[in-house]
């Protein structure tokens, strides 16, 4: 009879712990939120168009991947000559120029703006940048950033998604807000840090720094 209760009792515990490790796996793995507010990224070109001949952006705050928050800002201009003043110029200097606001900021603008990927501007809106030096106009450039997860290949691992992935994200408050098609970056020199504009956050009522999680 003695046997037969250790036997039950190391069962039953047995089956606790497998329940406990189950739902530990069905938590998902825990990211940071990073919000992403308007920006810009330029050419050395229209650096200097800009701000004259030339010259070199200077560093406010270091963010991942080697970039930085400059402590220079433009004026953004649409079509119908609506413009949003104050805009952070983002370093180092890059290949293309491109412009990041939130589907808010398109709607101000008077402009259609498209969901890209950073980086993906071929076809994307037009738009005006105006410096204290100069203004420039692009034909393409404009878009609003798709929202992303920032990954070291050992986050990757852990959270047994690869670069490229597409994912859903819960948010776990008041709101219950699920994040679907999510895309994954690996990339060594990144920070973990999930991103998301300023309408996703303020829509799902969540600041930098509130924690969310990859749950498929």
């Amino acid at each position: 009879m003695e046997t037969a209760n250790v036997e039950q009792i190391t069962r039953l515990v047995i089956e606790a712990i497998n329940r406990m490790e189950t739902e530990k796996k069905s938590d998902g793995f825990a990211v940071p939120v990073g919000v992403s507010a308007r920006h810009v990224h330029l050419t050395q070109e229209h650096v200097e168009a800009l701000f004259g001949p030339g010259y070199q952006l200077t560093k406010r705050k270091e963010l991942m991947g080697g970039q930085f928050a400059s402590n220079e800002t433009v004026t953004i201009v649409g079509l119908k000559l609506r413009a949003i003043e104050n805009v952070r110029v983002l370093g180092p200097v890059r290949k293309a120029s491109q412009v990041e606001v939130s589907a808010t900021d398109a709607i101000r603008l008077g402009m259609n703006v498209p969901v890209r990927e950073s980086g993906d501007i071929e076809g994307s809106a037009p738009i005006a940048i105006v410096g204290p030096k100069g203004a420039i106009y692009l034909n393409e450039g404009c878009i609003v950033a798709m929202r992303h997860i920032h990954m070291s290949p050992a986050d990757a691992r852990a959270a047994g998604v690869r670069d490229g992935d597409f994912v859903s994200v819960r948010a776990d408050n008041e709101r219950g807000t699920i994040f679907d098609h999510v895309k994954i970056r690996v990339d060594e020199s990144f920070t973990l840090e999930m991103h998301i504009d300023t309408d996703e956050a303020n829509a799902a009522l969540i600041s930098t720094g509130d924690m969310v999680t990859i749950v498929d």
